[in-house]
């Protein structure tokens, strides 16, 4: 399984993350990009547990994510059924990703801005703007763009939908759906795709 991480995760992170494999034991499965979620952990009808995460992750965003749900994994194990996102997973979580936080494995500019995410981890990283944003080397994917990149009175394409972008509020930005009329609050990091219309 080791040759595969050299992929998918930095180098010196392969024998925290093989370790934590081998002591809970579960399938790992590498899957195509899903919109709506990085990752994912359940319990298959055989009784094994699996972990799903998404090929198109960095590496850095791609150990993040695997580690979340091994904490879900591991909380299962020790708790049974509690809240997906409570105070045992950020426990489990916080204590299974302290190994990984050294600058051999993520960038030193990124160590602070995952200091204080792990104070109290969030269901997701794309909640923490900064987190998010350093994560994905502050560049959007190929042919997409921020929201805070495109100027106001732009219009742009999100989920198959034309919005408009209006004022920022303190932390997001207010964007008109061109087909309902209503206004929705964007996070800034939010990747979308720029419309022109002549």
């Amino acid at each position: 399984m080791s040759n595969i991480f050299h992929k998918y995760i930095p180098e010196k992170s392969i024998p925290f993350v093989q370790f934590l494999i081998d002591e809970h034991s579960f399938d790992l499965k590498i899957v195509n990009q899903r919109q709506t979620k990085h990752g994912d952990f359940r319990k298959l009808p055989n009784g094994r547990f699996q972990i799903t995460v998404n090929n198109n992750l960095n590496k850095y965003q791609f150990l993040l994510t695997l580690v979340h749900e091994i904490a879900h994994h591991v909380t299962h194990q020790k708790f049974g059924r509690v809240q997906p996102h409570g105070k045992e997973w950020k426990t489990v979580f916080q204590h299974l990703m302290l190994p990984f936080l050294r600058p051999d494995i993520y960038p030193m500019e990124m160590l602070p801005l995952l200091a204080n995410y792990f104070k109290n981890p969030k269901a997701s990283t794309d909640a923490d703007v900064n987190l998010s944003l350093a994560l994905r080397g502050n560049t959007a994917e190929t042919g997409k763009h921020f929201i805070f990149d495109i100027p106001y009175g732009s219009f742009f394409e999100f989920k198959n939908i034309i919005y408009k972008r209006g004022n920022k509020r303190r932390t997001r930005y207010e964007c008109l759906n061109m087909k309902n009329n209503k206004v929705y609050l964007f996070n800034q990091n939010v990747e979308i795709t720029k419309k022109t219309f002549k």
